[in-house]
């Protein structure tokens, strides 16, 4: 696959469209909805035959702050509060101007997609996220990322945008003064355009770049979407683009294994933990499912086990992916400590359970951190799920401002071009440690809206 930046000289479209968005997940789309709105001709390039992207592989759940939904469950928060939160898991390297972009423009953008496209969101309100100083997570009923992004297309489809599925997009063209004039797709069709959008991906599904940016997850299971080839990357690159944090990505330390499916970090943060395969804790769960897969993947085969109860189950299955591993035959259960570590061939489980029910019920902090205080005990039936780290997507990508639009290495910005999603630079600086959650999901949608209005 070729992918390029040609010089416009001699370009002759087949078609012109004022806007052209490459990607159609949550971040293309919510840009061509916002870009029909404000009165520009879309045309989406899409390369899979139906649109799935990232959005597909999450929980489909967005954190805003101050939003109606909030107000219903009676949970005070604003957009200063959410930005702080950002910064802070962030250690204060993300872009404010970036941060505050998307913390001030997530509750309009959540009831923009409520009242005009139809989602019926509602907050997660029954248990914490790490990092959120305020219950802000927004999805709908399934809390599924596939179902977001069909609700997203569907929107798209009455609003009579046109979604070129099965069609990728391989060079772009550019003038003297770094105007995009157009695009070519692999079958050779020209389409020029007046402004651009990348929302297309990151770079996670490219060993070669995973290796060079995130060497310690070179290796490790890639659970994005197989389109994460780093498109975008390498046309800003040739254009000249700046990029930031290259380093930063979003891992996940409780993937079931081999079932491949996502487990919920509800059971995790609502009093579980995790064991190695000696039945024994290695690290503090508090920080974040972000953390985790380092944290994981540095134990013996990478392997961990998420334990918990059947309450801490009964919150988990909202999510349909946990459903799911249920159905699978993932999760197992035992009346007792000792009867789960026999089933799970853990031989330290059942005294690490009770050291966990000491520390909760003291409401003490263990030595390696975690703050039990409040925290109920595990009570039967016992629950446990075999695990491993994976990456999901990275964090990192082309430098964008406040309005979505891409900046040169100089800081200056290209007169045309916008960036979304995977492709753009998100807000959790270069750790992995300062994704706080729905951070993905945050910055495609919010920068997709902000770079379909401002294209359009």
């Amino acid at each position: 696959m070729t992918v390029c930046v040609a010089p416009s000289a001699g370009f002759v479209p087949a078609a012109h469209v004022p806007v052209v968005i490459i990607g159609a997940g949550a971040a293309g789309l919510c840009a061509a909805l916002a870009a029909v709105e404000a009165g520009a001709e879309v045309v989406v390039i899409e390369r899979d035959p139906v649109p799935r992207g990232s959005t597909s592989l999450s929980a489909g759940l967005i954190p805003a702050a101050g939003t109606r939904f909030q107000a219903v469950r009676g949970i005070a928060d604003d957009p200063r509060r959410f930005a702080a939160d950002i910064q802070h898991k962030a250690k204060h390297r993300a872009d404010p101007a970036v941060v505050t972009a998307v913390a001030s423009g997530a509750a309009p953008a959540i009831e923009w997609l409520a009242d005009r496209h139809g989602l019926a969101f509602s907050v997660v309100h029954d248990f914490d996220y790490p990092g959120h100083s305020a219950r802000r997570m927004h999805g709908l009923a399934s809390r599924s990322g596939l179902d977001l992004v069909d609700h997203l297309r569907a929107a798209a489809e009455r609003a009579g945008i046109t979604i070129l599925t099965n069609t990728r997009a391989d060079r772009l063209f550019v003038d003297g003064a770094g105007r995009i004039r157009g695009v070519e797709t692999q079958s050779g069709e020209r389409i020029g355009c007046d402004a651009l959008v990348l929302a297309c991906c990151g770079y996670g599904g490219d060993p070669a770049l995973v290796a060079e940016h995130i060497p310690s997850l070179a290796g490790a299971i890639y659970f994005g979407h197989p389109g994460n080839q780093g498109h975008a990357l390498r046309w800003g690159q040739a254009l000249g683009a700046g990029l930031r944090d290259m380093t930063g990505h979003q891992g996940h330390g409780s993937v079931a294994h081999p079932a491949a499916i996502l487990i919920t970090w509800a059971v995790i943060t609502e009093g579980g933990f995790q064991v190695n395969t000696a039945g024994s804790r290695f690290w503090d769960e508090s920080q974040g499912y972000s953390e985790s897969a380092e944290a994981v993947l540095a134990q013996p085969g990478g392997i961990a086990f998420d334990i918990f109860d059947a309450r801490i189950a009964g919150i988990a299955r909202q999510f349909e992916d946990f459903r799911a591993a249920e159905a699978a035959g993932a999760i197992l259960s035992a009346d007792t400590p000792e009867g789960l570590a026999a089933r799970l061939n853990l031989p330290g489980l059942a005294a690490t359970m009770a050291a966990v029910d000491a520390d909760k019920a003291r409401g003490a902090s263990d030595a390696f951190g975690r703050d039990w205080s409040g925290r109920a005990p595990l009570v039967a039936p016992f629950h446990a799920v075999r695990v491993t780290g994976t990456l999901f997507h990275t964090q990192g990508g082309l430098a964008v401002d406040g309005a979505a639009r891409v900046l040169r290495a100089d800081g200056t910005a290209f007169p045309n071009l916008f960036a979304a999603g995977g492709a753009a630079c998100g807000v959790s600086g270069p750790e992995a440690g300062g994704y706080l959650s729905g951070n993905g999901l945050l910055t495609a949608v919010v920068l997709g809206r902000i770079a379909g209005q401002n294209a359009a």
